[in-house]
């Protein structure tokens, strides 16, 4: 099938009267409706930056000044006070018999308007800015808001009303600010109390005190420096140290994976669920390149930074000795498939028009139909980008850097993307509890050789035409793509039908030429490599358990009429269940983002608090009445939710004693206080899973519309990792990570404490009764 592929422009042989060219129309013609394409795409990317450069301005504003200055001249009325006269003295008189004093005028009077519609344009966005860094209304109380708050929300609302494209923002958001190293000493200091004995703790504070007096003023000049800058001092940092210089594998200890919906399906063909949601992703990717998204807005007046959205697509990370790096493309118009050990390259057009779902169905349906067996190396090959950074990164310089492997390579890193057709059945099955947990670890690391790592993401299809998505973390954070699922999932749902027996609307082109089969030459000691890669692959995947369930008798609804904040039930409900499973306290990690911030990512929410850990110990201790404990929940509650606001509006603690770290080991400088920070595992890590970002469809009257969220590997080596998704009114989706090799940990048993301790929890909501089975 593939070799039958090799379509050209043009062909040629050698004559006695030289060259003679035998040229394809056809071929031609698509070449030329590419280009014509192309340039589209550059007129449309000019046209965009123009009118996100002068937003909240534009083309009309600015028309409106220039005809109301003119028409004041006029009326004999400067609105200049003499500007435009200044102006047109500069004008020199004789160079062209066409400039008159009336053109120099009109020249003055659009100069002169078109300066006071930039000035007010900067002076909007530095008001906005300025606005936008107003974060009192995350402090006050639900129904409690300050008429400060109100005069704050007109006029964000008044500055920003015109309808913003998606980086309309971005020069108006501000700055993620540098906290005081003697604030985030403290807060450190607080969160690490619950869990030191009075000794441990004693030598902890010893060591702040020492770094906060000694070290941390010149380390915290440096910060301040480069965040005056530094578009923002945290994020760059971040995404080098933390991801791109790792050297461990990306399965399990960094990739994460995200679920299709559970409760409903539109059809059983593989091939057909494909084409319609690949067609989704690029009609999602065109709508990105238009930059026809619209910003994530908090409270629907706060802007999101959406920085991150840019690589989403045509994206890659290359593996390098020391570091790797991010490939990112302008364009890509083909995706790279694997099935059943072999790679193949799809194309996404035909000319410049975006291939129509049943088009691709035809397709992918061909990669399936293809008997063709793997050549040999082939099958495993992707086990490269699962095992260590090193061992690949040397590989691919040496085998994948001419030939047809290099160029085999570059159609993979080049795709936008990456898509798997898996064998197996996966989904959520109501008469097998283990099927969303067998589901996640598919999704989660696969058999270690059938999923590209390195991709942005790989969009996994399962036989029965269930979907999920392995997720390259160092580009992006969960938010972001779970932004492009939920656009996939609603119009793949609601936009794109299917006909009757299940396939995708329309009739197929079968003049399409079929999908091409990339071509490898990978020797022996090559191949030996792969398998090395895969053996370190494989141990990772077989050490995680995963337990994934969902708890179905409440959820946010019951929550918030009792003026509870969900997330805040969620992490407590958490602290309990670990308490009952190992029977102490340990580090927890949860996850925010400082997205209010330009360039912002994430930070860290230290969830085991005082207030946290002193309800745990009165849940254990029944000598507590029922509001002594409603009282100390409240309390932990409370603080959870105060420390949450303070990690999204730049207060937190964890990235800026990270940066501090950096900036030491820059300057050679140790830090006993800093290097004991670092080193403190999170046993405990969590992350919730953001939903309905795009209000495509009601959810209430689709209530069976809703994905499972997605899940990642544990952390540490005897922790736990958990991601939970607060679904809806009445559904809260669990994914629960630990390793087998850990005698600590058992995600099925920690799994069933959370779901025990959610359930005992009814009563904070409910007013139940303690006793009796309740909590």
């Amino acid at each position: 099938m593939a070799e039958a592929h090799q379509a050209v422009a043009f062909q040629f042989t050698v004559t006695p009267d030289g060259v003679d060219f035998q040229l394809s129309r056809e071929a031609l013609k698509h070449v030329y409706l590419s280009g014509i394409n192309s340039w589209k795409k550059r007129l449309i990317r000019i046209k965009n930056g123009i009118l996100r450069g002068v937003y909240p301005g534009s083309p009309t504003s600015w028309l409106v000044v220039v005809m109301t200055t003119m028409g004041s001249s006029y009326c004999n009325v400067d609105l200049s006070m003499g500007m435009i006269c200044c102006i047109r003295k500069y004008i020199p008189e004789g160079c062209c018999r066409y400039l008159t004093l009336q053109t120099r005028t009109l020249i003055s009077v659009g100069i002169f308007s078109t300066g006071v519609w930039v000035t007010g344009i900067f002076l909007f966005r530095q008001t906005l800015k300025l606005l936008l860094s107003y974060h009192g209304w995350m402090f006050e109380l639900h129904g409690q808001t300050s008429r400060t708050t109100k005069i704050w929300a007109i006029c964000v609302r008044l500055l920003s009303n015109r309808r913003p494209m998606l980086y309309s923002f971005q020069t108006s958001l501000p700055k993620l600010p540098v906290p005081k190293v003697a604030a985030t000493v403290h807060r450190y200091l607080e969160s690490v109390r619950p869990l030191l004995d009075d000794e441990q703790y004693y030598r902890m504070e010893m060591l702040a005190k020492d770094f906060q007096e000694k070290t941390a003023p010149r380390l915290q000049k440096y910060l301040v420096l480069k965040s005056w800058w530094a578009t923002n001092y945290v994020s760059d940092w971040w995404e080098e140290y933390i991801y791109l210089r790792g050297r461990s594998p990306l399965v399990v200890n960094s990739n994460y994976y995200v679920m299709d919906f559970v409760f409903t399906q539109h059809t059983n063909i593989q091939a057909a669920r494909l084409g319609s949601v690949v067609h989704a992703m690029i009609m999602y990717r065109r709508k990105l390149d238009r930059e026809e998204i619209k910003p994530v807005m908090a409270l629907g007046i706060v802007p999101m930074c959406s920085y991150q959205m840019e690589r989403m697509f045509n994206t890659t990370r290359l593996p390098g000795k020391d570091t790797d790096v991010l490939q990112h493309l302008l364009d890509s118009r083909h995706v790279a498939v694997y099935h059943k050990g072999r790679f193949y390259k799809l194309w996404l057009y035909q000319g410049s028009q975006l291939l129509k779902p049943r088009d691709l169905e035809m397709q992918f349906q061909r990669i399936l139909d293809d008997p063709s067996p793997p050549q040999p190396g082939e099958e495993k090959l992707a086990a490269f980008t699962a095992g260590g950074r090193v061992q690949w990164a040397e590989a691919r310089q040496t085998y994948f850097n001419t030939g047809k492997n290099k160029a085999s390579l570059e159609a993979i890193e080049k795709a936008a993307f990456f898509v798997t057709l898996d064998e197996e059945s996966h989904g959520l099955d109501p008469e097998n509890e283990a099927s969303l947990s067998l589901y996640g670890k598919s999704l989660l690391h696969g058999n270690c050789y059938n999923r590209w790592f390195d991709k942005s993401f790989n969009l996994i299809s399962f036989k029965n035409a269930k979907l999920g998505l392995n997720t390259e973390h160092s580009w992006a954070d969960a938010p972001i793509v779970g932004h492009l699922w939920e656009f996939v999932l609603a119009t793949d749902a609601f936009h794109l039908d299917y006909t009757d027996a299940g396939h995708c609307q329309g009739k197929p082109n079968h003049s399409l030429a079929p999908p091409q089969r990339l071509l490898w030459d990978i020797p022996e000691e090559c191949q030996e490599l792969i398998e090395s890669s895969y053996q370190v692959a494989k141990t990772l995947a077989d050490d995680v358990e995963l337990y994934c369930f969902h708890f179905a008798t409440f959820g946010k609804g019951l929550i918030k009429k009792c003026r509870t904040s969900p997330d805040a039930f969620v992490q407590i409900a958490l602290q309990l269940a670990h308490f009952r499973d190992k029977g102490k306290f340990c580090l927890t990690y949860e996850a925010s983002m400082t997205r209010m911030f330009r360039d912002g990512r994430t930070e860290t929410v230290r969830s085991c608090t005082t207030e946290a850990t002193a309800f745990v110990q009165a849940m254990m201790d029944s000598g507590y009445m029922k509001p002594d404990l409603q009282d100390l929940f409240r309390k932990a509650a409370e603080k959870h939710q105060l420390l949450y606001r303070l990690a999204m509006t730049g207060a937190g603690i964890d990235r800026h004693l990270f940066c501090l770290y950096v900036v030491s080991k820059y300057l050679g400088l140790h830090s006993p206080f800093l290097a004991q920070v670092l080193s403190e595992p999170w046993r405990l890590s969590t992350s919730q899973i953001a939903q309905f970002q795009i209000h495509m469809f009601d959810p209430e009257k689709y209530p069976n519309h809703i994905a499972a969220g997605g899940g990642f590997g544990p952390v540490a080596d005897d922790g736990y990792g958990v991601s939970y998704m607060i679904a809806g009114e009445n559904t809260i989706f669990f994914h629960v990570s630990s390793k087998f090799s850990s005698s600590e940990t058992n995600a099925q048993r920690f799994g069933n404490h959370i779901r025990q301790e959610i359930g005992r929890g009814g009563w904070v909501t409910a007013g139940r009764n303690i006793r009796g089975g309740s909590l």
